[in-house]
């Protein structure tokens, strides 16, 4: 037999570590060649790390949740052959990521260490799984109906339970017992690993390091809904439904123009500002994993149609965790929404290294003072931060009121001066 040593790949663009986000195998596991060993993370993608080889797992690395150095020992495999041990390391797979079955330690039948690979793989196939296979949007979508999943059958591959399984489960009388009244007890920890570990660092170094203040402002846009109605009664068939969304960010990119400031990346090790002319805006977005958010790159040359039909493809992608990593980097400024949920006012925390993000609150009808009489009008505030380092109170005033005019006079969106 022979050891052989799988390292922390690198996953390129730099990247000198990985966490380790969730381990697929443990000591004592007989695995196949390409059988996933664990999920990792870098700042900018989860990738799974397969193995070259089929053999036995005689020593892991550190448990989930720890950075490891790329090069560093992942696995430890003993494989059938003679010779000296070997350490390479392999290519991790860029796919998105779903937890795995995990294969129970008392569900290995007892083999001799000088097993062939042939019989390792054929015991592979006889050993029973105990957890339900499913995606982490399909086990959020489960908990959040109170469902459990060892009761659903699932129709995907390998037995993976899918959106549809849950739904023809529901509609065939299946549900989460009723325990409205019952006693509840017990309290649940959690370790934080993965994308909201990495969530976590962000948002405290972006609070820690910029100097926020917010800003915000009432805008008029029963003008603007007049305009999106009339647009998807003529075109929603042919060209696709346009919400508020789509306006706003071309409100933002006909402002940015006269507030190229606004556009920019603060290095604050370098003591420098990069203003760019391209407008990529990061949308950020809630997924069943947590905050990501994905980028409209050049949205300069998008129309509302081009603009809605991306924003739609990169909420998808990201939500179902297949976006991919040029897809979730590169923003400039971000616009952030919470859509019917959006209150009144929020206070946005500014996505590193940018100088500013746009917060959009709900739409409400609220009466306004018109021609000596209150009139019901459509309202919805722009809650807003800057980087009070690179930009000033007043700027980012009269950046707000450049985007307010733009979307109270729409007309204005689509004139060339």
């Amino acid at each position: 037999m022979v050891k052989k040593i799988i390292k922390m790949p690198d996953i390129g663009e730099g990247v000198a570590e990985a966490e380790i986000v969730e381990w697929h195998v443990k000591v004592g596991d007989v695995i196949t060649e390409d059988q996933v060993l664990a999920a990792v993370m870098t700042d900018k993608a989860t990738v799974e790390v397969p193995s070259p080889v089929a053999g036995i797992i005689v020593e892991t690395g550190p448990e989930a949740g720890t950075v490891m150095a790329v090069g560093a020992m992942l696995v430890e495999i003993e494989v059938e052959g003679t010779g000296a041990d070997e350490a390479f390391p392999h290519q991790a797979m860029q796919t998105p990521v779903a937890p795995d079955r995990p294969i129970p330690a008392k569900a290995i039948p007892e083999m001799p260490v000088s097993a062939p690979v042939q019989q390792v793989q054929s015991v592979l196939s006889a050993i029973p799984h105990d957890k339900p296979l499913a995606s982490p949007a399909v086990r959020a979508l489960a908990r959040e109906l109170g469902i459990d999943l060892s009761h659903v059958k699932g129709s995907g591959p390998a037995g993976r339970i899918t959106r549809d399984d849950l739904d023809h489960f529901t509609a065939s009388g299946g549900s989460a017992q009723n325990a409205t009244y019952q006693r509840r007890d017990g309290t649940e920890q959690i370790k934080i690993t993965g994308l909201r570990r990495k969530i976590a660092e962000r948002m405290a170094r972006s609070s820690r390091e910029v100097a926020h203040f917010s800003y915000v402002e009432e805008v008029d846009v029963t003008d603007l809904e007049i305009l999106r109605s009339t647009l998807n009664a003529s075109h929603a068939e042919r060209r696709g439904k346009l919400t508020v969304l789509p306006f706003i960010l071309r409100a933002l990119v006909v402002a940015l123009r006269d507030f190229p400031q606004m556009n920019a990346l603060y290095d604050e090790e370098a003591q420098v500002l990069t203003r760019h002319q391209a407008a990529h805006i990061g949308m950020a977005t809630q997924t069943p994993t947590g905050l990501m958010v994905p980028v409209l790159h050049h949205a300069e040359v998008m129309d509302l149609w081009a603009m809605a039909a991306e924003i739609t493809r990169l909420a998808v992608a990201a939500r179902e965790g297949v976006a991919k990593r040029e897809e979730l980097s590169g923003s400039t400024i971000t616009v952030t929404s919470l859509g019917d949920l959006g209150g009144l006012v929020t206070t946005p925390v500014i996505n590193q290294p940018e100088v500013a993000i746009i917060g959009v609150n709900r739409i409400a009808i609220r009466p306004q003072w018109q021609d000596n009489q209150f009139v019901p009008r459509k309202m919805m505030n722009l809650s807003s931060s800057f980087d009070h380092r690179m930009v000033d109170g007043y700027e980012a005033a009269a950046f707000i009121r450049r985007i307010r005019q733009l979307l109270e006079v729409p007309a204005t969106l689509f004139i060339e001066v």
